[in-house]
């Protein structure tokens, strides 16, 4: 029997698929960085699962509504599959431990870097091959959510990820690879899977 297991690229949303603009608050605002889509459809043609996974506190911090957090998410995916992309999953983490809206205010297990949505998508996903998984991402969250789901970790020098390359650097932190952005980061990953 053939093997149906396959690979899975976890994405980070702000600053690796669309721009970092802090906060977004109109949904129009979340534009996609040039490239992403293609990087994402490159996945799903090769068949490799491309899951969001993403903190997304503001509706703690009473920004807005969680429904506006789902709003958009389906702006992304209707930009992706406006270039006939899709994400296979988006998991993303509403909670913070200093919020001010008490069902979201609360120190959880689902906040990256900690790695419970990726054990979500495994267990929602039984066909992920865990050993060849990665994280894509621009902050430390993402670096530690690598770490401790034990996936091979991209960093992208698009939305935070330079200041972030050099704060790891003084925590002694390298990431698997260091991308310019998520195509770059893509094309290492289908090195890796070739070997």
């Amino acid at each position: 029997m053939a093997n149906l297991r396959r690979p899975v690229v976890f994405l980070d949303r702000d600053g690796t698929l669309n721009v970092e603009k802090g906060y977004i608050r109109k949904i129009e605002d979340l534009v996609l960085i040039p490239g992403a889509a293609k990087s994402v459809k490159r996945l799903n043609d090769a068949g490799i699962a491309a899951i969001l996974i993403t903190n997304q506190s503001g509706a703690a911090r009473d920004y807005y509504p969680e429904s506006h957090i789902n709003d958009l998410h389906k702006r992304l995916q209707s930009l992706l599959a406006e270039e006939g992309a899709f994400l296979d999953a988006v998991y993303y983490c509403p909670h913070v431990p200093n919020g001010v809206v008490p069902s979201l205010t609360k120190v959880c297990d689902c906040r990256k870097p900690a790695p419970a949505l990726v054990q979500l998508a495994y267990n929602e996903f039984p066909d992920l091959e865990k050993a060849k998984s990665f994280m894509v991402g621009d902050k430390e969250a993402d670096m530690g959510l690598a770490l401790n789901a034990n996936l091979q970790s991209i960093m992208v020098k698009t939305g935070y990820g330079e200041q972030t390359i050099k704060t790891l650097a003084k925590q002694g932190i390298e990431p698997d690879f260091i991308a310019d952005d998520i195509n770059e980061g893509v094309d290492w990953i289908f090195k890796k899977l070739a070997q």
